[in-house]
This record gives C-alpha cells, sequence and structure tokens, in this order.
C-alpha cells in the first residue's frame, strides 16, 4: 500500500486465500485491506490516537437511508449524548477529491447531521465546520481534539 499523509501507525495485517487483511479494532475482525480500508484504517488511527476520540464512539461502515436508497457511511464519531460529532468519507489514494465527494458527503449528512465532516483519500485531508442554520460549510485546518 502506498504511504499516507499521516503518522506512521501500527497495524495488524495478515495474508489468507491470496489476500491480504488488515484488523479493524472498532468492527473487532479482519477485513479486506483494499485502498480505500487503508485510508479508512488510517484515518481511525488518527482520530483515536492525534485527536483523542474514544474508541467507543467511533463506527465504522454502517448503513444509512439517503431518501429510498440505503448507503454506508465510512466513519462517524458519536458525542457522549449520541449525536454525531464527525462524518468521514475516505476514498483510495488514487480518487481526486472534487465536488461529488463533497456532494456524496452533504447528502449522507442531510440524514446525520454532524458537526463536522471530513473528507480523505489519504494524501489530501478536507476538514469542515457544518452550519446548519444556513446550509453550508466553512473549511477549517483541522477539526478540533475530542474534550469531553
Amino acid at each position: 500500500m502506498v504511504p499516507l499523509n499521516f503518522p506512521s501507525y501500527r497495524f495488524r495485517l495478515k495474508n489468507s486465500e491470496n489476500k491480504t487483511y488488515i484488523f479493524d479494532d472498532i468492527r473487532k475482525k479482519f477485513v479486506v485491506l483494499q485502498p480505500e480500508e487503508w485510508v479508512r484504517q488510517h484515518m481511525v488511527n488518527h482520530l483515536i490516537k492525534s485527536k483523542n476520540y474514544p474508541k467507543s464512539h467511533i463506527n465504522v461502515e454502517k448503513q444509512l437511508k439517503v431518501n429510498t436508497l440505503t448507503k454506508r457511511y465510512d466513519i462517524v464519531v458519536f458525542n457522549p449524548n449520541g449525536s454525531i460529532e464527525v462524518l468521514v468519507e475516505c476514498k483510495a489514494p488514487e480518487i481526486t477529491i472534487d465536488q461529488n465527494t463533497f456532494n456524496q458527503i452533504a447528502r449522507y449528512n442531510r440524514e446525520l447531521k454532524a458537526n463536522y465532516l471530513i473528507v480523505t483519500n489519504g494524501l489530501a485531508h478536507f476538514y469542515c465546520k457544518m452550519d446548519e442554520e444556513q446550509e453550508k460549510y466553512t473549511f477549517l485546518r483541522d477539526i478540533p481534539d475530542f474534550s469531553r
């Protein structure tokens, strides 16, 4: 896998049936190591180790309904009260982040109502603070550390 624009993290990897798997500490299982999963696991580690979000507040790859369609978000970080603090959309490193990517996370966020959005392909990271009243987001340098 390509090096990403994150600190170096240690991962548990295994090979089976000509595939490489990476252990997901949130889902508590090995998952096939695809480029997008490589980015997702780095972001999960970044949220836990660099931003101090508790593992117990993080959810990975869960379904949500967007209009009548069933979709899957990549990462959600919950507040202690159950509201959503951060919604993360991960793309493979070779995928360019463009307006379509922001449109996708915005559609998801209409349902989830997160305070912050992150879009990353592991090389470029975009952080946004949501303003629900104005229905817009403001780009930030980073998201705040967990502080509860």
